[in-house]
């Protein structure tokens, strides 16, 4: 099977990382894509599993050399993801999974054209400020400020080439899962395709060939 990138965005709180960490453990043939940052770590992340901690510094070191496909800086922090890391989860044959933010999104799908894009919707701005509020690192002005992304963040869902809702985490989980399969298969019948047409041109040069010549 081909692999190819796949993006889940989602205002946060939207549910993307955890329904990303299901879909890790769950299935073999996707590899993570380890995001860099400058933001401060968050009670339990491990720095090179959930992300790349980096100084303000060495983030735009990186990004001046041309080393990112995406980043951006949201509520006031950078994100961004290696090239480097990307192609090397490619071609160990695994689909790389990501979770990152609409700005992030559209500069990748620029850079890896085949991506799959997907955008997880919480069932409800109520939902999204309980899960937000629940979070003990939010400020309300930070909480304030995230509510506001969201609602822009929303208005670029037609971008995407799927929406699921997370009103219920196993079945989000499932969601995306079938549509990895189903764009797996449609990756694959795209290569097969454009081999069979490669081989029916090399037959009809060589018949058009033997024709010329009056054979």
């Amino acid at each position: 099977m081909s692999a190819f990138p796949v993006i889940l965005s989602a205002p946060s709180g939207g549910g993307k990382t955890t329904i990303a960490r299901r879909l890790l453990e769950r299935r073999s043939d996707l590899g993570y894509s380890v995001s860099c940052t400058t933001r401060a770590p968050r009670d339990g992340e491990v720095d090179g599993r959930d992300y790349r901690f980096l100084t303000s510094d060495a983030f735009l070191t990186a990004r001046d050399a041309g080393e990112f496909a995406e980043w951006a800086e949201v509520h006031g922090n950078f994100y961004g993801t290696l090239r480097s890391e990307v192609e090397r989860v490619l071609a160990s044959g695994q689909h790389v999974l990501m979770d990152i933010d609409v700005q992030g999104a559209r500069q990748f799908h620029a850079a890896f054209p085949d991506t799959v894009l997907i955008f997880v919707l919480p069932p409800s701005g109520e939902v999204l400020k309980t899960r937000l509020s629940a979070r003990k690192s939010e400020s309300r002005e930070r909480l304030l400020v995230r509510l506001r992304n969201a609602r822009s963040e929303l208005g670029e869902v037609g971008r995407y080439h799927y929406v699921v809702v997370n009103d219920n985490l196993d079945r989000a989980v499932d969601q995306v899962s079938a549509i990895i399969d189903a764009e797996g298969l449609r990756h694959d019948r795209v290569h097969a395709v454009e081999a069979q047409v490669e081989a029916l041109i090399a037959q009809l040069e060589q018949e058009i060939h033997v024709f010329s010549r009056g054979d």
